[in-house]
This record gives structure tokens, C-alpha cells and sequence, in this order.
């Protein structure tokens, strides 16, 4: 090789590697959130203003992403109490520019509401036997309804990074708490969140999503640990069961940061 070809090509070389470790080079990143409570932030105590019912806020997961790794665009669109059909709603908000989308969704669907309710103010038994009914949904129903939010998110933006989250485990069993739920109504409480997982990882997966595990990262901060990162029966009553302020920026943004980078 000639003089003059080995140093067009070692220029070429490193203006590739500089353009690699160089952000900035990199296409604008276009990111929209979609989800239920637990992506809008219900639970932090803090709301933007004009989001009414759904409870959008500044520390919820999504916002405190865009405010580590600054988009060129950041819009979340979720929504306290979303199911599966309203967030086929919410991606009417992508496009063919969308590059980044996180999707949360499928605790509504499986009842979560009503499951809290039941083990609350119902015997074990009642609790176990409501669980059950969940997981039973979770098993059968929720993977369809699943797979047509994920084949929508596609159409609409074909080109994005598309990123799934998981629900934590909502009790550490045994625990600290003497008071409250039994141990019984904690464990089957819990194992919905397993049976939520097991879906939503595979759905996840079979439509070549990214998924994101939650429940590594809040164990040993469950409600009844040293630590809790989730509500437990508070008020208002609807932030109960959601991850606080802590959740958002211990647990789910550092889970999500390993997924995305």
C-alpha cells in the first residue's frame, strides 16, 4: 500500500471509532413512553399539571430517563389505570420517527385492582382463590391481548428500540410487618407478579423486545423489608401498591439504564 493510501485509510479508521464513541453522531433519539400507572408515576406524589387522572409526573421512570440522557424528543403518554386497549390507544402517539419506545401494561388487565381489594378485605382463602383468577387471565388471555399492543408499537414505528417492563414482587415474605396482610395473602400477591412476569418476558420476547426485570432490583425492597420502594395502603389510596419516588430512581430508571444503556 502506498504512502498516501495507508494514511487516507488510518484517518478513515479513526474517524469511524471517533464517530462510534461520539454521542453526538448518533441519530436523535425520539422517545415515547407508553404504559399504565406504574410508568406514569402514580405513587411519587408529584404530577403534571393538565394530566389529570393520569397522574404523569416528573419522577416517574420514563421522565427521569429523558432527564439523564436527554432525547431530542420525550413524550409520555401513559396513563393511570391503562389497559391493554388503552394503550393501542396511546400509540396513535408514534410514528415512523419514534426510535425509542417503553411500554408498560398488562397489572390492569390481569385485575390488579380488584386482587388488592379481595386479599385486603377478604380471609386467605379468598385471597388465594382471587389470585388464581389472575394468574389463570395471565396465563390464558393476557399473551393475546399482549402480542396485539407489541404488533401495533411495530406498525406504527417499525424503526424503534422497542423496550418492555416488568412489575415487581410487591411483598418481601417473611418480612418485618407484623401488622397488615398475612404472610399467606403476601406469598399469593406475590406469585401473581411471577405469573405477570412469565407472560409479559415471553410476549416480550416472540416480538423481539427488549424486557426489563424489575424484580431483581426491588428485592430487599419490598413492602415489610429494611428498605420498602413500594406504597403500601396510603393515602390517597389510589398511590397504594406503586413504587415511590425511590422505586422510580433506585429501581426502575438503573433497570432500565442496564437494558437501553
Amino acid at each position: 500500500m502506498r504512502p498516501a493510501h495507508f494514511i487516507a485509510s488510518v484517518v478513515t479508521a479513526a474517524a469511524a471509532v471517533i464517530a462510534l464513541a461520539n454521542p453526538a453522531s448518533a441519530a436523535p433519539i425520539n422517545y415515547v413512553a407508553l404504559g399504565d400507572s406504574y410508568a406514569s408515576g402514580l405513587g411519587t406524589g408529584s404530577y403534571d399539571a393538565g394530566t389529570g387522572s393520569c397522574k404523569r409526573g416528573p419522577l416517574a421512570y420514563p421522565a427521569l430517563y429523558a432527564a439523564a440522557t436527554a432525547p431530542a424528543t420525550f413524550k409520555s403518554v401513559a396513563c393511570s389505570g391503562a389497559r391493554t386497549g388503552d394503550v393501542l390507544t396511546q400509540a396513535n402517539n408514534l410514528t415512523a420517527a419514534t426510535n425509542l419506545v417503553t411500554v408498560q401494561v398488562g397489572g390492569n388487565d390481569a385485575g390488579f385492582t380488584d386482587v388488592i381489594t379481595t386479599c385486603t378485605f377478604g380471609s386467605d382463602q379468598d385471597c388465594t382463590n382471587r389470585v388464581n383468577q389472575a394468574k389463570t387471565y395471565a396465563a390464558n388471555t393476557l399473551p393475546g391481548l399482549l402480542t396485539n399492543v407489541y404488533s401495533t408499537i411495530k406498525s406504527k414505528a417499525p424503526s424503534a428500540r422497542v423496550v418492555v417492563l416488568g412489575y415487581p414482587r410487591i411483598y418481601k415474605v417473611p418480612g418485618s410487618c407484623n401488622v397488615g396482610l398475612s404472610d399467606t395473602k403476601r406469598a399469593a400477591i406475590n406469585s401473581g407478579s411471577d405469573a405477570l412476569h412469565n407472560t409479559i418476558a415471553a410476549r416480550a420476547g416472540a416480538a423481539g423486545f427488549g424486557y426489563v426485570d424489575v424484580r431483581g432490583a426491588f428485592s430487599g425492597h419490598e413492602i415489610c423489608s429494611s428498605s420498602w420502594w413500594l406504597n403500601s395502603l396510603s393515602w390517597p389510596v389510589e398511590e397504594s401498591y406503586h413504587p415511590n419516588r425511590a422505586g422510580h430512581q433506585s429501581g426502575y430508571l438503573p433497570a432500565l439504564r442496564a437494558v437501553i444503556g
